[in-house]
């Protein structure tokens, strides 16, 4: 008994001790936002971008970062300074919701028409002139010489 007990205090002390650290956000780096912040001059990502408005707004975010903020804070920062083109990503209200909505329905009516033209071309191959009347042979006659006969005859050579 007295063994469970101690465990069971070590599991305890051992969690209070881990609990607090995994607790904190992860911290937010300058590489995890350049990929999503637009460089305002360029009209490009700042990963890409080596322009001075886009080392402005690294140096921004670092202080940012610096001052504890997490991602969305430094995003929210950056649309309040530069306004809401500074932004990779379209917003989700209003005509921006376009940009996230089209490509879904593209691919649905890709899908549709293709499943559409599948199903006819099956349908046109079942129903092929010839294929559902029976083949009168000849006598003696293979019946790869009739079918090739046949093949002849509809196509006219």
């Amino acid at each position: 008994m007295r063994r469970v007990l101690t465990v069971a205090l070590a599991g305890l002390i051992l969690g209070a001790m881990t609990g607090p650290a995994s607790a904190q956000a992860p911290q937010t780096s300058l590489p995890d936002l350049e990929d999503e912040v637009m460089c305002l001059t360029c009209g490009t990502t700042l990963a890409l971008s080596e322009s001075p408005q886009a080392q402005r707004e690294r140096d921004y975010i670092n202080v940012l970062i610096a001052e504890g903020l997490s991602k969305d804070e430094v995003k929210d920062e950056l649309v309040a300074q530069y306004g809401p083109n500074v932004l990779a990503t379209p917003g989700t209200e209003g005509f921006d919701l376009a940009a996230w909505l089209l490509p879904i329905v593209a691919m649905l009516g890709v899908g549709a028409a293709l499943i559409v033209g599948v199903r006819r071309w099956k349908a046109e191959g079942s129903e092929t002139p010839g294929a559902s009347e029976p083949q009168e042979l000849g006598p003696g006659e293979p019946a790869g010489d009739a079918r090739l006969r046949s093949d002849l005859e509809r196509y006219e050579l």
